[in-house]
């Protein structure tokens, strides 16, 4: 079971999100008057829209919003719950931040070597076999790794565990791409941290060819993704609930997740958000449905909190704001007046 602590930092990327969205979604198509092109090839499927979409412009509108919250969910939110969840970081290895790795050209030879074989299938993908190319003691650095950054970092007493999060679809050719990104990584990570275990995987938030919301299929789901199997063997791969769980050390985690979602993502987002500015006599189930756990014990401790704000401007102020900043939770707020009880 996720704690509280958990579940209401996951909240706040989902109220961040969902603040986002509703502030950009389409009311009418008054911002989308003119796209002949899309016009004009939606006509070909006329037939097709007829029964579903009555306002085409509308459509288009939508489908730019719905294209706006597929990257906010790729770009942000799971990468942001998943560092969550396993306490890891984003962390870049790079020229730019003066982390750049350190690589052996022969490792760079046995990575050509994996890749090309792999691409014209004289191999399957081998996790096991392609780290004992790779892990070699008796070599020694001499020459930079290429840049790359993780999505989510995290360092184990006696491992290193990165993981690639990627979309559902990834494009074509991408796959050869993230494992040649992968296998360069781990063979600078082995120099870098020369005692522990290198782990990088490559995750994938859901299963699109699953009938179920948590359940998943390797094979089929490889088999979906163009060369999906041609470059990834299964125990380098983390799918759906798998993914989840793995990151947090813990069981049903993809459905604590979504219980999270569907607990405050409700047609009346944006009036319990306003409510919740307001202080009204909805704030505390609001905040109760919202996982909003500390505003809770701020609430409820407020006769001892007012005695001391009253005789402090400063916290008068902060007590004053509001829980959120737009989109963003007022950490600061929280952190003063937790501080007081």
């Amino acid at each position: 079971m996720l704690s509280n602590k958990i579940k209401e930092q996951i909240a706040h990327e989902v109220i961040k999100t969902l603040y986002s969205r509703f502030e950009k979604f389409p009311e009418n198509a008054d911002d989308n008057r003119n796209a002949p092109f899309h016009e004009a090839f939606l006509n070909a499927f006329s037939d097709k829209l007829e029964n579903h979409v009555t306002n085409i412009p509308y459509f288009i509108s939508l489908s730019s919003w719905l294209h706006g919250l597929n990257t906010t969910l790729g770009q942000s939110f799971f990468e942001n719950v998943a560092n969550i969840l396993s306490s890891g970081y984003k962390k870049s290895f790079t020229n730019k931040y003066n982390s750049l790795l350190k690589i052996h050209n022969r490792q760079k030879e046995r990575i050509h070597e994996i890749i090309t074989n792999l691409k014209n299938a004289n191999a399957t993908p081998n996790l096991i076999d392609e780290d004992n190319q790779l892990f070699d003691n008796e070599l020694s650095p001499n020459s930079d790794a290429n840049n790359f950054t993780v999505d989510v970092f995290f360092e184990d007493e006696d491992s290193i565990v990165a993981v690639e999060l990627k979309s559902v679809r990834p494009n074509a050719g991408e796959m050869r791409g993230e494992k040649q990104k992968i296998l360069e990584a781990k063979a600078a990570l082995f120099f870098e941290f020369p005692n522990k275990n290198i782990k990088y995987y490559i995750g994938f938030p859901f299963d699109p060819t699953s009938n179920t919301e948590l359940e998943f299929n390797k094979t089929r789901f490889l088999n979906y993704l163009i060369d999906g199997n041609k470059y990834f063997a299964h125990d380098e791969v983390l799918l759906s609930s798998e993914l989840w769980d793995f990151l947090s050390d813990d069981t049903n985690t993809m459905r604590q997740i979504l219980d999270v979602i569907n607990s405050i993502a409700t047609p009346q987002f944006m009036d319990n958000y306003n409510n919740i500015e307001s202080a009204t006599d909805e704030y505390l189930r609001i905040l109760e449905n919202w996982f909003q756990f500390n505003e809770k014990d701020i609430v409820q401790n407020y006769p001892a909190i007012k005695n001391i704000i009253e005789e402090n401007s400063g916290l008068h102020r902060k007590f004053k704001q509001p829980l959120f900043k737009k989109e963003k939770y007022n950490v600061a707020r929280k952190e003063a007046l937790l501080n007081i009880l």
